[in-house]
């Protein structure tokens, strides 16, 4: 089908049928708010995947389509077009026959790229053939160019030849400092920064390992070494942080926390510092915040039915008080600001206390705790207090005092909502009962209680069928059996069809492979996995006579509450994750 080249991709999908009018402005609109591209939101939403985009645009546009995800280009064919060009026109080689060269363009309607590649090639005696590319596609060529220690290799080797001529005439007191602001050393640093963001890492990890000093990527919760560099440069490496961050180079036996700020493709990224001294050297972590990207929503972090709807009434509730609960790492913070994002409305004020800020929120009050000048969650929730917040949200409760300010604030008709490091959601309360708050009133402000953990999606690109053992089977059933009287119809006939068919229950669980668009993992993302414990009048009473709460009690069997575990199975049985990562997680 051919279209006007004037048309937008909604407009072609539209024509194609695939989405209506109505989805047309719903995803205009998310793209204005999170200030992405329509293509973005198609993407994340899963309305299509970015391949298919381009295969269509090229179809509708009467242009050929290539896809390079999987594609290894020689680097004799790549470098026909330099990388400098090759960024800056959005175009790639990747295949070369005779004097042929196929070129992939990002934009069919760049007509300048166009022109320009064409006055390139005339002089080098090529044909072009033109194909359009997704954004992915041209993303996984560029990187072809050089690796990550392909990149860092050069700059070593830049370093090595610049120490040579400055070896004899630096003092030993001088060269940390003369070599931080060396180009070899930053280009290092600008190197592991940017592969980092590009691979969606969200902390960095430098630290001296025996004779070497290793960088390793924590992708989707799992750290994975990425490069390893020389010994010698690994205290130039942390100097040149260190300068970025505005922390004193000259202090290494304390440690350091900063902030460096960088744009990298039109994205604000934060790297929170943390400098730790060690033995003889010092360790770096480097936490990664994109401030540009809004909270997602609570269905996109797997949210729904039971769960969803209590969460939903607690977050509506005028006063009391919300908790996430979990260990480090498992996405508090982030569900917390999907709450927010639903119930900021022109007519309340949102106030936060946060360490640090993760995601911005527009209209909201966001305040960064500075403990090194007294600015605590303690002495910040008494200054929120006479701010005349209606929603206030207190980062982590971490002491007695903030218990008691968190509860009084509750009390006091304003909506609390905060996280605390317990494993689960019935160990909160006896968990705040040692935190010296007092029965009675825990049972008044406590709404609800959700305890979470992230597991790694199943890369949907190279998903396959898994046999598990007959051991492994027999226990999700007696779980499954556990749950089913408490759960939606249909997640009931999700375990009918599956675990309790019988035969049939071989064919029902998977795992990813590894493909390049997963980096080999076989996992692609996370997802939540969460049990949500309703604080109703008859857990409250609990509370007040400071009786202990049991799981498998028919009090919770009549709310209908589901433990994280049992959560995680019903998506295992979806499909989403694998029974491997469910068992990891739940190890503790």
């Amino acid at each position: 089908m051919k279209s006007s080249p004037n048309k937008d991709i909604l407009e072609i999908l539209r024509d194609e049928k695939i989405i209506d009018e109505r989805k047309i402005s719903e995803i205009r609109a998310a793209a204005r708010s999170s200030g992405t591209s329509v293509e973005d939101v198609l993407v994340e939403k899963k309305i299509i995947e970015s391949e298919k985009i381009a295969e269509i645009k090229a179809k509708a546009r009467n242009f050929s389509y290539a896809n390079l995800l999987d594609k290894e280009i020689p680097k004799d064919v790549l470098n026909i077009i330099s990388q400098e060009v090759a960024l800056n026109y959005q175009v790639i080689c990747f295949n070369k026959e005779q004097n042929r060269i196929d070129v992939g363009i990002l934009n069919a309607g760049n007509l300048k790229a166009i022109e320009a590649i064409n006055f390139l090639a005339a002089d080098e005696g090529y044909q072009i053939k033109f194909h359009l590319i997704s954004s992915e596609s041209f993303n996984k060529a560029i990187k072809q160019y050089q690796s990550l220690s392909e990149e860092v290799e050069v700059a070593l080797k830049a370093k090595e030849t610049e120490e040579d001529v400055k070896e004899q005439r630096l003092k030993k007191s001088e060269k940390t400092e003369e070599v931080t602001k060396a180009a070899p050393v930053s280009k290092i640093v600008s190197v592991i920064l940017k592969h980092a963001v590009e691979g969606k890492a969200s902390d960095i990890h430098i630290e001296p390992y025996k004779d070497e000093s290793r960088v390793r990527y924590r992708i989707d919760g799992i750290l994975n070494t990425s490069l390893v560099l020389p010994l010698k440069v690994h205290n130039s490496v942390v100097a040149r942080i260190k300068v970025l961050a505005n922390l004193k180079l000259d202090e290494t036996r304390i440690p350091q926390d900063g902030r460096i700020r960088l744009e990298f493709e039109k994205k604000r990224i934060d790297f929170r510092v943390s400098i730790l001294p060690l033995i003889e050297t010092e360790k770096v972590v480097m936490r990664i915040l994109d401030v540009t990207k809004g909270a997602p929503k609570l269905s996109d972090l797997g949210y729904e039915g039971r769960n969803l709807k209590i969460i939903m009434n607690n977050i509506k509730a005028t006063d009391g008080m919300f908790l996430v609960t979990g260990p480090t790492g498992s996405g508090k913070s982030t569900t917390l600001f999907s709450a927010l994002h639903l119930i900021n409305k022109e007519g309340v004020n949102i106030s936060t206390l946060e360490d640090p800020v993760e995601y911005y929120l527009d209209g909201a009050n966001q305040s960064q705790i500075r403990g090194e000048v007294g600015f605590t969650f303690a002495t910040g929730l008494r200054a929120l207090l006479r701010q005349d917040p209606d929603i206030i949200m207190v980062g982590e409760i971490r002491d007695n005092e903030t218990a008691e300010l968190a509860i009084h604030a509750a009390l006091t008709g304003h909506m609390v909502l905060s996280t605390l490091h317990t494993n689960d959601a019935v160990g909160t309360i006896p968990r705040l009962i040692d935190m010296k708050v007092e029965p009675f009133l825990l049972a008044s402000t406590l709404n609800g209680i959700l305890a979470q953990r992230l597991v790694r999606r199943i890369c949907q690109y190279c998903k396959v069928e898994e046999e598990v053992s007959e051991e492994v089977k027999k226990e999700l059933i007696e779980e499954v059996k556990k749950v089913y009287d408490l759960v939606d119809d249909d997640i009931k006939k999700l375990f009918d069809k599956t675990i309790l068919s019988g035969g049939s229950a071989n064919k029902i669980f998977y795992k990813g492979k590894g493909c390049s668009r997963c980096g080999e993992s076989g996992y692609k993302g996370r997802v939540s996995i969460a049990e949500v414990l309703d604080v109703n009048d008859e857990i409250k009473s609990l509370i007040v006579n400071r009786k202990e709460i049991t799981y498998g009690s028919d009090i919770l069997k009549k709310q209908r509450f589901i433990t994280v575990k049992q959560d995680g199975i019903i998506r295992v049985l979806q499909g989403i994750t694998s029974i491997d990562e469910i068992l990891r997680v739940m190890s503790d």
